[in-house]
């Protein structure tokens, strides 16, 4: 823990090596610590627009007295540390900063070349080849659902067509959603317990398998509403992932294991033209 606040602090420093200047003859100086100068330039942007003017003092005062004691504590840790350790961190920093550019360089290549284009025939073949890995973590449902006032006038006639199969009540209740205090209508949309749990909030861990159960259809009634909730599939945890629910992460999965192919595609290639061009050689 000590050895990686110490190595960010050593890295912050590193960064801001045009924050610490050295000057002999400051200009216009805003504060000094020891041989290091804060000029104005380097207060640019660091109060908001619109600030009042007190807020604007607190706000760049914090931000010199921050910049004194970094600056001290790095005097400081050059003073106190051994030249083992100091090297050590040196080493360290420099890594950080190759790995820094090396990625920040990798990441611009990829973005420009790696094919984003993912078909749904290239996410359902990757599914097909690897639907096994892709396992519930936890039950998955699919039910609909409405929460309504108890004494709806209208009440029977919503119930019946809640329950109904045909396109024409699915759109009649569709068209006089806004009554209803909640609802979800599409039930051929896989969900995760715990947005059944916050939709339906009579259900709970305890309770779900009175509540949650395939084919199912029941009414609860709290103290104002009642909730209408029709149950049509329910898959336990450690199944196979259906395919819909998952289809946006396989897409990611691709993409990522796109990027991962150029990557090591752009680094074999750098290797290679380095190696003909005898910019890379390996000494026996």
């Amino acid at each position: 823990m000590i050895k990686n606040a110490i190595l960010f602090l050593a890295i912050l420093c590193f960064s801001s090596c045009n924050y610490f200047k050295e000057e002999q003859k400051p200009e216009q100086g805003v504060a000094r610590v020891n041989n290091a100068y804060l000029y104005p330039e380097d207060l640019k942007g660091i109060v908001p627009v619109g600030t009042s003017r007190e807020d604007s003092i607190a706000i760049i005062k914090s931000f010199i007295d921050r910049w004194a004691s970094q600056k001290l504590l790095y005097n400081a840790a050059e003073l106190n540390l051994s030249q083992e350790k100091q090297k050590e961190y040196d080493v360290l920093v420099n890594q950080y900063k190759v790995d820094l550019y090396t990625k920040a360089y990798i990441e611009e290549l990829v973005k420009r070349s790696v094919d984003t284009l993912v078909t749904d025939k290239d996410i359902a073949d990757y599914y097909d080849a690897y639907k096994d890995n892709f396992r519930t973590p936890e039950t998955l449902v699919r039910l609909k659902y409405i929460k309504l006032d108890k004494e709806h006038p209208k009440f029977e006639k919503i119930r019946k067509k809640f329950l109904s199969d045909k396109k024409k009540d699915f759109n009649d209740l569709n068209d006089i959603s806004i009554q209803f205090k909640s609802f979800a209508f599409n039930d051929s949309t896989w969900v995760d317990m715990n947005q059944v749990y916050t939709k339906l909030p009579f259900i709970t861990p305890d309770n779900r398998d009175t509540y949650i159960s395939e084919n199912i259809s029941y009414q609860y009634p709290d103290s104002t509403d009642v909730y209408m909730v029709k149950v049509v599939k329910v898959l336990n945890k450690n199944n196979i992932s259906p395919y819909e629910y998952i289809k946006p992460t396989l897409k990611q999965l691709i993409i990522n294991n796109r990027k991962l192919e150029l990557i090591k595609k752009l680094e074999k290639e750098i290797t290679d033209d380095a190696i003909k061009n005898k910019k890379y050689e390996v000494y026996k």
